[in-house]
């Protein structure tokens, strides 16, 4: 166990960076890459008006078709001839929610998918070719076009490890093997990483509006985080989670998880729920919660301090720990190249935060299409240094990625060793070859001041 008490003034910022000419090189790489892109914002955060449902549904529709249109260069990329997907309401792959349309809520009865690489064969039909019934009608029509496109690999979704390419719900296949019989699934193949760059893979319009959702979810957080909400003293951690949730409904978007409020504390992680406390001068608050509109999932993780009466700004011990957090998120922006395995970047990382005396925690993930989404991770809370499976995906361009940790920090003034977590959400810039924060990042705490200047009554409890 690594004894984290002997954190001291001594490992500031300068000094740390003091170390080895290492450090000079990396601020300048850092510098020239991406500063433009990891400021925190200058001007507050607007909450972004999305265009109307029915505008969205036919935004939504055009990115499926041209994602859709890849089909066929993924399939020759992997050595399939085809890709057959199956699926019974209540019971869809997972691959359905990326290739409906917007106005589809389920897959009526049975839907069959078959996508295909040889259009030729079946004349104008599309791509995909698509039934549905609840009878044998769509299995008979499905293996006349078998005979017809003679597809030596199937791909089909059963793989054991990755959601993505393991959709096939098992009735389905059996369903599958007593229809089509041993000549067709003979061919079957499992070939997860089409579903994985399928549905990692982004559309150029929708840039866009991420960036919309994610200056919604930074206004939602600057409000939150703000004696708007906040009454030092009576408003508690559960009652700031249930304002996000009514919140987000007046600006017509969801969630895919329920906001985590919690006072940071040495013990409050690894954060599967928020804390249950009534919020104090002094206190140090994070939030964990994403937002959802438009196909699309946002990922961030801030954090705010709580004035007490006579300050006008965080502590600056405090304010050493968020920089550690930051050059974390510089250092893993750096070594996320194409191409690279998760666990080659979370190895490469942990190097460099060794390198600059930093100690903390990598757990990075892509987002898209859902809030953890398709392709290689970079640790989990509970596997730091090496993920099996998903760790060994290359990383892909061309899609979203959460750049989620943490950094410990010792601050004197409590004599405690915090974890200070931060994450946003980072999107593949292809002309630069390299990554940049949709939005901005955090750089600077959220503050939260006394209401209307009145000194908190001497009774109400301060944390140390």
């Amino acid at each position: 166990m690594v004894d984290y008490s002997r954190h001291n003034r001594g490992q500031s910022i300068g000094v740390a960076l003091g170390r080895s000419t290492f450090h000079w090189a990396w601020l300048i790489v850092c510098a020239t890459s991406y500063v433009n892109s990891q400021l925190h914002p200058v001007t507050p955060a607007r909450y972004r008006t999305l265009p109307s449902l029915r505008e969205q549904a036919g935004i939504l529709d055009q990115w499926r078709d041209e994602r859709v249109a890849r089909i066929p260069d993924l399939l020759r990329k992997y050595g399939a001839d085809a890709w057959l997907i199956s699926q019974r309401e209540y019971a869809e792959d997972t691959i359905w929610w990326s290739v409906k349309s917007a106005t589809e809520y389920a897959p009526h009865r049975r839907t069959i998918l078959l996508f295909h690489t040889n259009a030729s064969s079946i004349g104008r039909a599309p791509n995909p070719l698509r039934w549905v019934d609840n009878g044998p009608g769509p299995w008979n029509e499905l293996l006349g076009a078998l005979e017809i496109l003679n597809p030596k690999h199937i791909a089909v979704n059963i793989d054991r490890d990755i959601s993505f390419g393991g959709g096939l719900h098992v009735g389905e296949l059996e369903e599958m093997k007593a229809y089509l019989g041993v000549k067709w699934t003979e061919r079957f193949v499992s070939e997860p990483m089409i579903g994985v760059e399928y549905v990692a893979g982004r559309v150029d319009g929708m840039l866009e509006y991420y960036r919309m959702l994610q200056e919604t979810t930074w206004a939602l957080i600057e409000e939150a985080f703000s004696e708007k909400v906040i009454e030092t003293g009576i408003t508690t951690t559960e009652d700031v989670e249930w304002w996000y949730r009514e919140k987000m409904l007046t600006l017509n978007v969801s969630t895919w998880n329920h906001p985590r409020v919690s006072v940071i504390t040495p013990e409050s992680f690894p954060g599967w729920s928020g804390t249950k406390d009534i919020i104090q001068h002094g206190d140090l608050l994070h939030v964990d919660f994403g937002i959802t509109a438009m196909g699309l999932n946002t990922d961030v993780q801030h954090m705010a301090y709580v004035l007490r009466p006579e300050e006008i700004d965080a502590p600056e011990e405090l304010k050493e720990g968020l920089k550690k957090a930051n050059r974390m998120q510089d250092i893993v922006l750096h070594r996320m190249n194409a191409g690279k395995t998760g666990n080659e970047v979370l190895k490469e990382c942990l190097d460099d935060m060794k390198e600059q005396g930093i100690e903390g925690q990598v757990y990075s993930h892509p987002i898209g299409d859902w809030g953890h989404s398709a392709g290689a991770v970079m640790g989990f809370t509970n596997l730091p240094k090496y993920v099996p499976v998903l760790g060994e995906l290359p990383i892909l361009p061309n899609t979203y990625y959460s750049i989620e940790l943490y950094a410990y920090h010792f601050v004197p003034e409590r004599n405690e060793t915090l974890r200070f977590r931060v994450e946003e959400n980072a999107r593949w810039v292809s002309e630069k070859g390299g990554w940049q924060f949709v939005y901005g990042r955090q750089e600077r705490f959220h503050l939260i001041k006394p209401r209307h200047g009145i000194q908190e009554d001497a009774f109400l409890v301060q944390r140390p």
